[in-house]
């Protein structure tokens, strides 16, 4: 018995292939995501320059895959404070490439939030949380609830269980929010609460001492305790070295100097940028003798 012929090979694989291209639907994300990662880079920006921690992220890309992330990560941490909309691009950059990574998502959200994109910063950092399982961005997630008109929600992340694990300095910051959603509803008197016990037992060596202070000085002033404000401004201004805050203009006012430019209302929100700019720092470019 004749065996059947075998089946007849495709007459061009390159046809075949143009075929079902053409068939294949649109997608508008997909040209979205194209235009997305077309952001230029600085020449002298390097993938080296990445946290070793950060760049071990991106070992399931190609090398030269990872290697473009990896600079558009250096230059997301680099433009943050300048030009945080330029470091949202080539946050957004590195997504379209490796958009199921952490540690992107983490550069995404954060990009978001110092551009005040607050329902993007939100997703992309709880997408990052679900990701990787951190939970260093519980301060940033609260804020953004706050930004975003939604104070009970922010103060939910109080209850959040990871928030013992978590580092003091994230601690402070986390607190810092929580105190800022209590004023945003009204319980100036709960905000100096939830302040006062951080802010009494810190001491200046400690680098979240300027701002803790600081914040517990603005809830005192919002709850009508001047003299303790008048003071609690005073220990920040005196330990406030790098300018991080406007403690010395605070206390200006307050003894009637009429300072030009100066917004009050702005002073009343607080947003955790110090964590968000050294968490930048450390994540995305590497320290001198890394590079």
């Amino acid at each position: 018995m004749q065996a059947a012929p075998p089946p007849a090979r495709p007459e061009s694989t390159g046809s075949t292939r143009r075929e079902l291209i053409e068939k294949r639907t649109y997608d508008p994300r997909r040209e979205e995501r194209r235009k997305a990662a077309r952001v230029a880079l600085p020449d002298e920006i390097e993938a080296r320059m990445l946290d070793a921690d950060a760049r071990s992220e991106l070992r399931s890309l190609s090398k030269q895959t990872a290697d473009l992330v990896a600079r558009h990560l250096v230059a997301t941490g680099r433009l943050l404070d300048e030009d945080p909309a330029q470091a949202r691009a080539h946050a957004h950059a590195a997504k379209a490439m490796a958009g199921r990574i952490g540690v992107v998502r983490e550069a995404v959200g954060l990009a978001a939030y110092a551009a005040q994109h607050w329902a993007e910063a939100l997703s992309e950092l709880r997408a990052a949380r679900r990701i990787t399982g951190r939970p260093e961005h519980l301060a940033v997630l609260a804020d953004c609830e706050r930004a975003l008109g939604r104070p009970e929600r922010a103060l939910s992340y109080a209850d959040d269980p990871d928030v013992p694990g978590l580092p003091q300095g994230d601690r402070v910051e986390l607190v810092i929010v929580l105190a800022g959603a209590r004023a945003d509803l009204g319980q100036r008197d709960a905000a100096v609460l939830t302040l006062q016990d951080p802010a009494t037992r810190t001491t200046v060596a400690r680098p979240w001492a300027v701002r803790l202070w600081y914040a517990y000085a603005d809830a005192l002033l919002h709850a009508g305790r001047e003299a303790e404000a008048r003071e609690w401004f005073g220990k920040a201004s005196a330990a406030d070295g790098d300018g991080q805050t406007d403690a010395g203009d605070r206390l200006l006012l307050l003894d009637g100097v009429v300072l030009e430019g100066f917004d009050e209302q702005d002073d009343q929100d607080s947003e955790p940028d110090g964590e968000l700019a050294d968490y930048i720092a450390r994540t995305y470019t590497a320290r001198p003798s890394e590079a």
